[in-house]
């Protein structure tokens, strides 16, 4: 049959889409298993860790070497031997040097003779109540085995609107937090700000966040006594080292990195902080990494500054700082690779 002039052939055209046989019926893409079970195991994880350390920490506390300054010629020796491991005895020269040391938070407690034959306890309530009552309680089960009578007496009070000691920790954590969320959403920046940038809005916020956070706990609500200045600057180190350092793990681990950064410093690290539990009744593996985890470190250097003069601060200050400073600088040694390629690959 001929074809009409000026028409062309007619061939059969194929179907503009093709099923793939890997296609379930229906055309739907089945998703990977990986991405249903890694959102649920992190949130078991997550919420696994939350209720063992908050909860597994505080079940059973034990008193573990509480310092305590004990004055009187034989009353070391004694108090040693009937309270064992549960205290670590400082011996003083006298009662006076005894609550010397306590108001240099030295120890946790003072113990020496009232001069009647009995025994006289001064505590810090500012060291927690938890550490206070099982010093009295320890304290009172020798004084009833030795048929003495225990007075005591509370020398650093908390604040008038702290009454349960626990400004410390609720602020920490409040920045803590801050840092995660503010480190957390810079990730997304890569693409926007150049490395310089990302460091200067960490640092500036850092910064902004210490000082809303002492103004208010400390003029505004007056529950932390701590001097404003270096309270700002403990809770901008404490801001800066939560920022960055989860910048840091959520730029090295990728999309672990933030639930990392989780169990890091909002679980294990406000668990084991020595605020809502002392550290002397911790378990031993949460004593070890008590202090040197950020907010750890900031509950210390807030209780040093509110009530001892910030006679021990110093320390957990550097902690502080070292967390802000090795991460920025292995967030800069991991972004140098990725600069000298881009010439290159232009």
């Amino acid at each position: 049959m001929e074809t009409p002039v000026g028409t062309a052939p007619q061939r059969e055209q194929a179907p503009l889409t093709a099923p793939r046989q890997s296609e379930p019926a229906g055309g739907a893409v089945r998703p990977p298993v990986r991405a249903w079970l890694q959102p649920a195991l992190i949130a078991l994880v997550v919420v696994a860790a939350f209720i063992s350390c908050y909860v597994g920490l505080q079940r059973d506390p034990r008193p573990h070497q509480i310092p305590l300054a004990v004055a009187g010629p034989d009353l070391p020796g004694e108090i040693r031997q009937a309270l064992g491991g549960a205290v670590s005895v400082h011996p003083a020269a006298d009662a006076e040097a005894a609550r010397s040391a306590l108001e240099h938070h030295d120890v946790a407690a003072a113990l020496s003779t009232d001069g009647r034959g009995g025994l006289h306890l001064e505590t810090a309530g500012a060291v927690g109540a938890s550490t206070t009552t099982a010093v009295k309680t320890l304290v009172g089960a020798y004084a009833h085995g030795a048929g003495r009578e225990v007075t005591t007496e509370d020398v650093v009070p908390l604040a008038r609107y702290d009454a349960r000691g626990l400004a410390g920790f609720y602020m920490a954590f409040g920045v803590t937090l801050a840092g995660f969320v503010l480190g957390s959403n810079a990730l997304g920046l890569a693409n926007l700000l150049h490395l310089r940038h990302r460091f200067r809005l960490l640092a500036g916020t850092s910064v902004a966040i210490g000082a809303v956070a002492a103004v208010i706990a400390g003029p505004v609500l007056k529950a932390v006594p701590a001097p404003v200045v270096p309270l700002i600057l403990t809770l901008t180190l404490l801001a800066a080292a939560a920022a960055f350092a989860t910048k840091l793990l959520g730029t090295y681990l990728g999309p672990l990195g933030i639930p990392v950064a989780t169990l890091v410093l909002l679980t294990v690290g406000n668990a084991t902080s020595g605020a809502t539990i002392g550290a002397d009744l911790l378990p031993a593996a949460a004593r070890t990494v008590s202090a040197v985890l950020p907010p750890g470190a900031a509950v210390r250097a807030i209780t040093d500054l509110s009530y001892f003069n910030g006679a021990h601060a110093a320390g957990p200050v550097v902690t502080l700082a070292v967390w802000g400073a090795v991460a920025a600088i292995l967030l800069v040694l991991r972004s140098r690779p990725k600069r000298r390629r881009t010439p290159a690959a232009a």
